[in-house]
C-alpha cells in the first residue's frame, strides 16, 4: 500500500472513532496539484468537529500536520497533511461549502468505497 492511500486509510479510521458522518474520500490527484486525496467529515456539532480534527492517529504514524485552519470557529476545519488534505464540517456548513460539487472532477468516494478503489 502506498504512503498516502495508508495516510487516508488512517484518517478514514480516526474519523470514524470519533462518529464522523457521510465521509467521503475525492481523489483529486488528476485534476490538481493541492494534493491526492481531498477526505470530507461532518459533526453534529462544534465540540465533535473539534474531537474529529484533535484526533492524533497521522501524527502517531509519522505524518505530521502542516497546517491546520478554522479550528476556533468548529464549522468547518481544514488539516493540510500534504498528499491529503482533510475536512471536517459541522452540517450546516457542509451544505453551504458543498466542497463535493466543486471538486465533481475528481473521483468522489464513500469511505467504504476507498479500500476497493486503491486496491487495500
Amino acid at each position: 500500500m502506498s504512503q498516502t492511500n495508508e495516510m487516508v486509510k488512517l484518517a478514514i479510521t480516526a474519523l470514524e472513532d470519533k462518529k464522523g458522518e457521510d465521509i467521503r474520500v475525492i481523489d483529486i490527484h488528476e485534476v490538481s496539484v493541492l494534493a491526492d486525496y481531498f477526505l470530507i467529515a461532518s459533526g453534529s456539532n462544534g465540540n465533535q468537529v473539534q474531537a474529529m480534527a484533535d484526533n492524533e492517529e497521522l501524527g502517531k504514524a509519522g505524518y505530521p500536520c502542516k497546517q491546520v485552519e478554522g479550528y476556533q470557529s468548529a464549522n468547518w476545519i481544514l488539516m493540510d497533511y500534504g498528499d491529503i488534505i482533510v475536512h471536517v464540517f459541522d452540517k450546516e456548513s457542509r451544505l453551504f461549502y458543498d466542497i463535493e460539487r466543486i471538486w465533481r472532477d475528481g473521483k468522489i468516494m464513500e469511505a467504504g468505497e476507498f479500500a476497493e478503489h486503491a486496491g487495500v
